[in-house]
């Protein structure tokens, strides 16, 4: 379903190849129930009502509310499609597709009907003559469809999977964020689907959604398009929960097919490795130590991505000491950053992998021989990119494990293998955290952004997700650009402590006739460690002491940030506003901003020449 009072366009048919029409025609024989689910044109930035009057991108429909869409949901409709129609639709800036949320599903014929009936009521609400008359019905009729979809309703027939299928007409693959929100879950469940040129029909399982969001509680479902150019074009056909009762082996394959292809686009942080018959030859429990070999190339493999900044690990069924021995005697052990070596689960290893590492876990690509292994890890984390170990000679070609290489990133493994020093210190360490810090002797540098640092500043900015709060990804160019900009103060950061070096972990920009941070990036590295409070504290004393006024950040609040980004309310910031998604805050001038004591703070940087500051 979809909002058909509010667009009358339609669209033909005959623009789609043949071969395209019988790939949507193909689920009327496999899916026997679905949901109804009313999905809408939407932003990705809505802060409705305000928009409306504050937002440039605002352009009204006939029902007043903002057109985010070219010609709005344009029906093509497509008797033998699941849906019975197909939906043209021409992405703008900020556009998304977004609906309330439900598992109560009906029978195809039922569905068939309810589909009808709301095309219907569509056609009578735009035969209405007065135009007040049709708007108020129009918001009317949505209104009741979106309570209608808010109702939970208890069923034995729960659906199995969300099917999404999608025709993609241009000659260059749209990524797109598939995201689930739930009232009752603090985390949502998000994966990136690639919409490759021809069809695409991808398949995320109810029970892989489930483990992070409360399906039985409010929920709400939404699909965007990332860095398009306005009017890129894209047909849908299925958008709901399905109960497939055949589940042919064809559609299953065709459908991990596709979303191994999905993952494989991401940035690989860490390659994992499963031991047996994968990095090795031979099954250390049933071989003996002294019969495994590695496998050919194995250990230029493992350099080179070392080299490259990608770090490894590995999640092995094994005893653990025994397995370590032979890492050990491989002379490999070094590069293998908290094995995770048991007999539990191997999805299980893998979260804690992520967790230990502190990188988000579909930035991990797992290579396993097992096709049951595989399969365990895809169905429990699909945004996981899982490899055969059979083509693991492919992995240095691979374009997720290509970025650019710089001194930095040829450090990484040594800056974990320190941290890994560090959390053993911690667990032994009989005071409080806040005391332990202190004891670690954390040292942060500031210096001025520069050519000799601006590369390690690129890829930061690249790779930072966590703790970016103003969510920019800048390119060489523009960085170029701040760097020369005296309008603009631009700082890095580089750490270190007692037991080593952290390396740049840092970057933020002021805009220096507003007195505003607009950019302020950490790696994951230093995060916990306070390093974010001491660093703020000290830019509001600095600016402060050329003239006493509020200082402001600019703070764009996303899923990955929102624990991170609590610096600011634990410093005392005020919040001013919130424009565009992006919440403005104040420092206020006069406020008390006192040194934790945790870092020392090395200032290498100076301003100078600086216009009045905004008060």
């Amino acid at each position: 379903m979809y909002e058909s009072e509010a667009n009358e366009n339609v669209g033909k048919v005959c623009e789609l190849p043949q071969e395209v029409l019988e790939c949507f025609s193909e689920l009327r024989k496999i899916v026997v129930r679905r949901t109804v689910l009313p999905w809408s044109e939407h932003c990705t930035e809505c802060v409705w009502p305000t928009c409306y009057t504050s937002c440039d991108q605002y352009a009204p429909r006939a029902d007043q509310r903002c057109q985010r869409f070219v010609e709005g949901m344009v029906r093509v409709d497509c008797p033998s499609s699941l849906n019975g129609y197909l939906l043209k639709i021409q992405f703008k800036k900020w556009a998304k597709l977004w609906t309330e949320g439900n598992l109560r599903t009906y029978k195809t014929a039922h569905a068939d009907r309810l589909e009808r009936k709301d095309h219907q009521i569509a056609k009578y609400i735009g035969w209405v003559p007065v135009n007040w008359l049709r708007v108020k019905a129009t918001h009317k009729r949505y209104s009741w469809k979106k309570r209608m979809a808010k109702i939970q309703v208890r069923s034995a027939l729960l659906p199995e999977a969300m099917l999404i299928e999608c025709y993609n007409p241009n000659n260059h693959p749209v990524m797109m964020t598939f995201v689930i929100r739930s009232e009752g879950s603090p985390i949502p469940y998000q994966s990136l689907l690639a919409m490759k040129p021809g069809f695409n029909r991808h398949r995320i399982e109810v029970s892989a959604i489930g483990r992070l969001v409360d399906l039985s509680s409010q929920f709400s479902v939404e699909l965007a398009p990332n860095e398009i150019e306005d009017g890129c074009t894209l047909y849908f056909g299925a958008m709901d929960f399905v109960i497939d009762g055949a589940r042919q082996t064809k559609e299953k394959e065709s459908v991990n097919i596709i979303a191994k292809d999905t993952v494989q686009l991401k940035l690989c942080k860490c390659v994992v490795w499963d031991l047996d018959n994968t990095l090795w030859e031979g099954i250390l429990v049933e071989d003996g130590a002294e019969n495994l070999r590695l496998k050919p190339g194995i250990m230029d493999l493992l350099k080179t991505l070392d080299e490259r900044g990608i770090l490894i690990s590995a999640v092995s069924k094994n005893n653990r000491d025994d397995a370590l021995a032979v890492l050990r005697n491989f002379g490999i052990a070094e590069y293998f950053l908290y094995p995770q070596i048991s007999w539990n689960p191997k999805s299980q290893g893998l979260r804690q992998l992520a967790s230990d590492l502190n990188i988000g876990i579909d930035s991990l690509m797992f290579v396993d021989d097992s096709p049951f292994e595989r399969a365990e890890v895809n169905a429990t984390y699909p945004e996981i990119m899982v490899l055969d170990a059979s083509e693991y000679r492919t992995i240095l070609t691979r374009a997720e494990c290509h970025a650019a290489v710089t001194e930095e990133s040829k450090k990484r493994r040594l800056f974990y293998a320190e941290q890994q020093v560090r959390d053993a210190a911690k667990e032994e360490y009989k005071g409080d955290y806040l005391a332990f810090l202190r004891d670690c002797g954390l040292h942060l540098r500031v210096l001025p952004m520069t050519e000799a640092n601006l590369e390690r500043v690129h890829e930061l900015t690249q790779r930072t997700n966590q703790m970016n709060f103003s969510g920019n990804r800048y390119s060489k160019e523009q960085l170029y650009d701040i760097m020369n900009n005296h309008e603009i103060d631009s700082y890095v950061l580089d750490c270190r402590d007692q037991f080593g070096a952290y390396g740049t972990v840092g970057f933020c920009t002021v805009q220096r006739m507003e007195n505003r941070m607009t950019d302020l990036m950490f790696s994951c590295r230093i995060q916990a460690k306070r390093v974010e409070h001491a660093f703020v504290s000290h830019i509001i004393r600095k600016y402060r002491g050329l003239k006493p006024c509020d200082f402001f950040v600019s703070y764009r609040k996303t899923d990955r940030n929102i624990g991170p980004g609590k610096v600011f309310e634990e410093l005392g910031f005020e919040v001013e506003s919130e424009i565009n998604g992006v919440s403005q805050l104040k420092y206020p001038n006069g406020k008390e901003n006192r040194d934790e004591g945790i870092v020392v703070i090395i200032d290498e940087t100076r301003l100078t020449s600086k216009p009045s500051l905004a008060v």
